[in-house]
């Protein structure tokens, strides 16, 4: 319940703009990076100060400023007075519960996304929050943790293969956004899998821990929809958007994200579906087995039945009873009993309730 719900009592009766990071402290140490490229040249490099950012505003070249780590506050203030960022985006990014969004401010747009990992050891679902400065010839990206999904966008850049490096800013931030969308049918192949292993194991032998394995992937997918659902009217509004930092020639490319979004949300709520289905059909087969087992215990009363109403008449040892004094009135008694006991067996198979 922590993922979905994260607590912002620490921000009660602050005045709106108040910089207080909300969120995990991921990282010992902020580490900044810078790749400033163009056509014809390509620059990275790591830098310790938050001011070696600074001149690379003003260059005619495209920059990626990539901070990691977002506890120290002064570093997002530092950086948002001198990029000009209003102080409510500023609280924004440092509040790492925020619902995925996009917010065009004329000098340059703010997007906020969930970078979403899959924790092979637990198999759990886990969500990073990223934050997208996109301005004029620059973009600037907060994340809360080392370690991401643009390794191979970063080896575009160094490469120079595509077309990355002949585009601008709003590229960039396409294809930033583009890699997290791609990252998450990785996500949706895992999930996949644990459905398919669920459903057979639910045909095979279900268990309680089967309706338990149910319970934790569906609560997996109610968090994976809550993080992807939202990017809809993100991507949505970026295509929509009459901003002068958005090119019209990358609408054919927001659109094609926008396919992948919508691809993505409906096989999380098919996923969705099918585990409720499998929750329906594990109770089904529980009951069904508590029926068949309350069956075979009624057909086996309903033969003792007569069987002890035979033994309580005779066990009543009245004197003037019939047959009582007679030698062959027990083996008698016996082979009655056993009679209607196999009568009865026979009468239920041919019913076909055994």
């Amino acid at each position: 319940m922590s993922r979905v719900l994260r607590k912002t009592s620490q921000k009660a009766g602050l005045s709106p703009g108040a910089l207080i990071h909300i969120g995990e402290r991921r990282v010992e140490s902020v580490k900044i990076s810078i790749m400033d490229y163009d056509r014809a040249s390509f620059h990275e490099q790591q830098v310790r100060t938050i001011e070696e950012c600074f001149p690379f505003k003003e260059t005619p070249t495209i920059t990626w400023i990539n901070i990691d780590g977002l506890h120290q506050v002064d570093i997002i203030e530092k950086i948002g007075r001198h990029f000009k960022i209003h102080p409510l985006i500023q609280e924004d990014i440092l509040h790492m519960g925020q619902r995925p969004k996009m917010e065009d401010l004329d000098e340059y747009i703010l997007i906020i996304l969930k970078m979403l990992h899959y924790d092979e050891t637990t198999d759990t679902v886990s969500a990073e929050q990223v934050s997208i400065i996109l301005g004029s010839n620059f973009v600037i990206s907060f994340q809360e943790a080392s370690g991401d999904v643009f390794n191979s966008l970063r080896e575009r850049i160094r490469s120079g293969k595509g077309r990355i490096r002949r585009m601008g800013a709003d590229y960039l931030a396409y294809a930033l956004i583009d890699s997290i969308v791609d990252h998450y049918f990785i996500i949706l192949e895992k999930c996949g899998d644990r459905v398919e292993h669920l459903e057979e194991e639910l045909a095979r032998d279900p268990r309680l821990q089967t309706l338990q394995s149910i319970h934790t992937l569906k609560r997996e997918i109610i968090f994976l929809r809550k993080s992807v659902w939202p990017l809809r009217e993100v991507i949505s509004g970026l295509e929509r958007a009459e901003s002068p930092l958005i090119h019209d020639d990358i609408s054919m490319y927001l659109r094609d994200v926008y396919d992948h979004t919508i691809q993505v949300v409906d096989s999380v709520e098919t996923y969705q579906d099918l585990l409720s289905g499998m929750l329906d059909l594990y109770l089904s087969s529980v009951s069904n087995k508590m029926n068949e087992v309350m069956k075979v215990l009624t057909i086996f009363a309903s033969i003792f039945i007569p069987l002890t109403f035979l033994a309580g008449i005779y066990g009543m040892n009245f004197e003037f009873m019939p047959e009582l004094k007679v030698w062959w009135a027990y083996p008698a008694l016996l082979f009655v009993m056993i009679s209607v006991a196999v009568a009865l067996i026979v009468f239920f198979k041919r019913k076909r309730w055994l």
